[in-house]
């Protein structure tokens, strides 16, 4: 590091999830910890400091964040670690959504005819009551099936408990038990509990108005997760009351790496879209405006109302 930026004196600073220095008006972040989400926490991070120049040192990730990085006014130098050096990242660009398996089609219709809502995001087909992930389409050696459940170790016990019930009357019955779970004023209980960016989103889709569009179509999270315990943005792509194209990201609780995944949501959308993000009036954050307004292109921050849940 010296070699590259010289011998000035820098001091060590505490970073969440890795370790910082800070010295004549530049800062260096060694980002351990998630990595691939280290841009937000690194800009509210560097926001204490009079900061001219930040560089971001990660091992993974680092065409992701570069791409990211580049949609802020004043952004990020990334660094890849490679070994004992370092090489400049290049922003990585986004993969294709990849198509739906031809042979899964069919399942579209039962997910319907169920009562769930078709909802395909990299490539897998989903049934979802409100948000919900109810059901997975896979294909395995005896053709293409729909596995019945929320989550996957829920999936598993399904398919051994109810091992001789229809798909359709699995799916019904699931169904049916979540909606009563995932509604305003319900006991606590873990189909209320999880995935609540894409409930939100849910309501979005089902009632536009509420965040000023006038059509709004689910798109793949730039978040890839397979848990449904761990939050990632639920995007909505259409047009907003006057006609304009629209990219509308939900999201709950706190994420600080909000904004710059939202960016990717716009990027996939291609069509130069107005960027709104969208939160509960208690999930409002200090943070979450000022990344907003950090962009070339700012994003306007909506809130809706905490009792959001309730049709």
């Amino acid at each position: 590091m010296r070699g590259r930026w010289g011998d000035g004196e820098r001091r060590p600073e505490r970073f969440p999830g890795g370790a910082a220095l800070v010295g004549g008006g530049t800062a260096w972040i060694l980002a351990d910890e998630e990595p691939a989400r280290a841009l937000g926490r690194g800009l509210l991070w560097a926001g204490r400091f009079p900061i001219g120049e930040l560089h971001l040192l990660v091992d993974n990730g680092s065409g992701v964040l570069a791409r990211r990085a580049a949609a802020f006014t004043d952004p990020p130098t990334v660094w890849r670690i490679d070994g004992t050096s370092l090489v400049e990242a290049e922003p990585e660009p986004l993969a294709p959504d990849p198509p739906l398996d031809p042979r899964l089609e069919p399942l579209v219709h039962v997910i319907r005819r169920s009562g769930a809502e078709p909802v395909v995001e990299h490539g897998v087909l989903r049934g979802e009551v409100l948000g919900l992930e109810v059901a997975r389409a896979v294909v395995d050696e005896h053709g293409a099936m729909l596995e019945v459940g929320v989550g996957k170790h829920d999936r598993q016990a399904q398919g051994m408990v109810h091992a001789d019930e229809p798909t359709e009357a699995s799916l019904a019955r699931v169904v049916a038990t979540v909606e009563g779970h995932r509604r305003s004023g319900a006991p606590h209980h873990p189909y209320n509990r999880l995935a609540p960016e894409r409930w939100l989103r849910a309501r979005a889709l089902a009632k536009p108005s509420m965040v000023g569009a006038a059509e709004l179509t689910p798109v793949p999270s730039p978040v890839e997760v397979d848990d449904l315990r761990r939050p990632a943005p639920a995007p909505a792509a259409g047009v907003d009351v006057d006609g304009r194209p629209l990219v509308a990201v939900f999201s709950t609780g706190i994420d600080v790496d909000l904004v710059p995944a939202a960016v990717d949501a716009r990027v996939a959308d291609a069509r130069d879209a107005r960027l709104l993000i969208v939160v509960p009036e208690r999930d409002d954050h200090p943070y979450l405006r000022p990344l907003a307004d950090a962009l070339k292109d700012p994003a306007a921050v909506m809130t809706v109302s905490d009792d959001w849940r309730a049709p």
